[in-house]
């Protein structure tokens, strides 16, 4: 575990460097017309930062391939993610299944039970852990999923709520650890809850529930 974490440490502590490379190359490919602004090259990868440090390729093109790159990412990150993946006898991808979807007439969501016991509080939606201001002392942590970064904020929520994860995910260990009620994966919650509003989390069993009123 330590070696691991030490090995976390070392990957991190070259991104800083890194990312200072690819911007000075962002400000050359600027100067030469190339780029519009140094975070552009941000978009590139290893390869076109390769080619252009070798002097294979000059940069032309640079602004039209960090649009195309920019607005892939934007596609990507409007995709839903399956929940799970299946494959057919013949080695293809299986159809894919239907989210879980709400139920309405109860009010309430069901998913994976990660860590027992049940709470009551505002759920706060929170998409990323620098957006956390509004979470209080108690509330209900609501999120896309968690990584370490999102650490902190467990030490403020009563319980967690996770559109995407399972039992081994990085949330409902925590959430286990500090004896905290969690739900995961529950598809489209985020969209589905407003912020504020009174649940309960049931982690013992895997359902979110919202109090009707509030």
């Amino acid at each position: 575990m330590v070696v691991r974490e030490a090995a976390k440490s070392a990957l991190i502590s070259l991104m800083l460097p890194m990312r200072r490379v690819v911007l000075e190359i962002g400000r050359r490919l600027v100067a030469a017309g190339h780029l519009d602004s140094p975070e552009q090259t941000l978009h590139f990868a290893f390869i076109d930062l390769e080619c252009w440090l070798r002097g294979y390729w000059d940069g032309t093109g640079a602004r039209e391939l960090a649009r195309d790159r920019s607005k892939r990412r934007e596609r990507w990150l409007a995709e839903t993610a399956r929940t799970s993946l299946q494959e057919e006898p013949d080695g293809r991808l299986a159809a894919a299944a239907h989210p879980q979807d709400s139920l309405p007439e109860s009010d309430a969501w069901s998913g994976i039970s990660v860590s027992p016991g049940i709470a009551s509080g505002a759920a706060r939606i929170v998409q990323t852990p620098t957006d956390a201001a509004h979470l209080q002392q108690g509330d209900i942590l609501v999120a896309p999923s968690t990584d370490p970064g999102w650490t902190p904020l467990f030490l403020r929520a009563s319980a967690i709520v996770m559109e995407t994860g399972g039992y081994l995910s990085h949330g409902a260990i925590v959430a286990r650890e500090y004896g905290i009620p969690a739900v995961a994966n529950v598809p489209g919650i985020l969209n589905e809850l407003q912020d504020g509003e009174l649940i309960t989390v049931d982690g013992s069993g895997g359902r979110v529930i919202r109090h009707p009123g509030t």
